[in-house]
């Protein structure tokens, strides 16, 4: 877009690791930027990712690009208001049931946003590969995943406290807006990223087919007439396709085997099926997620006690109602002061 537009731009990178070993999909997305102009800064696995973002835009007076900031959910938004107008102009009715790959909760939010702007009441439901037990801060873990994004190390971390992002509140609140939340295995994903490139020929880098194998799993259990959509973008690229992904993982000493994807245990092994009927999707409790989220909004702002529009505001972030709230206030021990 900066490109496009003329501007110059800077790109801020979570590349490496301790021992300077970069993931070949990040990498990848450097080279991109650089051919397209930009300037692009690699930094360390930790939190200086956000503070060095943040010293460099007060130093140049540069435009914050972030997907979290208004701007970049309304840019989404559109994604969303196309896919209903077009399902509905070749199908004669919008979509049942939208499948959208969840990171940090701006894809999700932005295209659920879309899809009401227009009518359209589809279910919301967002999909992450499943990467529990890995933290996406450690110097250790952050080389033993074969997902850069589309995972549980952001969705739900960042759907459950939203405003640990690089803008002062951020624009992204995902829980307003997911019906179901499902999680894949990451063999499960390489499956499908060679599913989809040998029968449609299309490749694309594996993160964005997370969407695609839960809505694999998904259809199977909705009515023949239903109609499914899957949200992704991502383009592919040498370190982004799936073969340098997993050589990536075995040189990180990772098994990659055929089988079982539910045998797959992140960090250490990457099981890819051995059948399309081995797909199969993992529901995410949202109530436990509704519940942090209210838990680290009291904490957050350090209040012991909530009145009404605490009580609207949290119902309206978890998509519940004040019931909901006031109960997981009271098992939290916060007070609660209705007028």
């Amino acid at each position: 877009m900066s490109a496009a537009q003329g501007l110059k731009c800077i790109v801020v990178q979570e590349v490496f690791d301790s021992r300077g070993v970069g993931q070949p999909e990040i990498l990848e997305k450097g080279r991109h930027c650089e051919a397209y102009g930009a300037e692009v800064l690699q930094l360390t696995v930790g939190p200086e990712l956000f503070y060095v973002f943040l010293a460099i835009l007060e130093e140049t007076g540069f435009f914050n690009a972030s997907l979290y900031t208004p701007f970049g959910i309304a840019g989404i938004e559109t994604i969303g208001a196309e896919i209903a107008e077009d399902v509905k102009r070749r199908e004669g009715r919008f979509p049942d049931v939208v499948v959208i790959t969840h990171a940090g909760g701006g894809n999700v939010t932005g295209t659920a946003r879309g899809l009401r702007k227009v009518g359209c009441r589809a279910q919301v439901v967002g999909a992450s590969v499943d990467l529990s037990g890995l933290h996406m801060a450690s110097d250790r873990d952050f080389n033993r995943k074969s997902f850069t994004t589309g995972h549980t190390g952001f969705g739900v971390p960042f759907a459950t406290w939203p405003d640990r992002a690089d803008v002062p509140r951020n624009a992204a609140r995902p829980l307003r807006y997911l019906d179901r939340y499902l999680t894949v295995t990451q063999g499960e994903v390489f499956y499908v990223t060679e599913m989809l490139a040998r029968l449609e020929g299309l490749e694309r880098g594996p993160a964005g087919n997370t969407s695609l194998a839960a809505a694999v799993a998904l259809a199977r259990g909705l009515d023949k007439d239903q109609i499914v959509v899957v949200q992704e973008t991502e383009y592919t690229g040498a370190g982004k396709h799936h073969y340098a992904q997993l050589n990536f993982a075995k040189e990180q000493g990772i098994q990659v085997r055929r089988g079982d994807p539910r045998e797959s245990k992140p960090g250490e092994s990457t099981v890819i099926p051995e059948r399309p009927e081995q797909i199969k999707v993992t529901d995410f409790d949202l109530n436990r997620m509704r519940r942090s989220l209210i838990r680290n909004a009291m904490e957050g702002a350090g209040a012991k006690s909530a009145g009404n529009v605490e009580l609207d505001f949290l119902a309206e972030e978890t998509q519940t109602d004040r019931a909901f709230v006031k109960q997981t206030l009271g098992e939290l021990g916060v007070s609660v002061n209705e007028v």
